[in-house]
C-alpha cells in the first residue's frame, strides 16, 4: 500500500492518496481516514484521496490496522 501526496490537476490544493487498499475495504476505510484527518475526500478509481497532507496520521493508522504501508513521493 502506497501513501503520497499529490497536487496535479487541483489548482495547487494538496491531497492525500493512498492506494493499494484491498477493494471490500475502501469505502469503509476512507469514512474512517476522513473522520480521522477531521477532512473531506473521495474514492476515485480504487484511490482514496483525503482533502490536506495527512500521510503520518494515516500512515499510523493503517500500521497499527495490520497493513504494510509506504510513503511515497515528495
Amino acid at each position: 500500500m502506497r501513501i503520497f501526496r499529490d497536487r496535479s490537476g487541483r489548482n495547487g490544493k494538496v491531497v492525500t492518496v493512498i492506494r493499494g487498499l484491498p477493494v471490500r475495504e475502501v469505502e469503509a476505510r476512507a469514512s474512517e481516514l476522513k473522520r480521522l484527518c477531521g477532512a473531506g475526500g473521495a474514492i476515485k478509481d480504487g484511490a482514496v484521496e483525503i482533502q490536506g497532507d495527512h500521510r503520518e496520521r494515516i500512515a499510523e493508522r493503517l500500521r497499527a490496522l495490520g497493513h504494510t504501508v509506504k510513503l511515497a513521493g515528495g
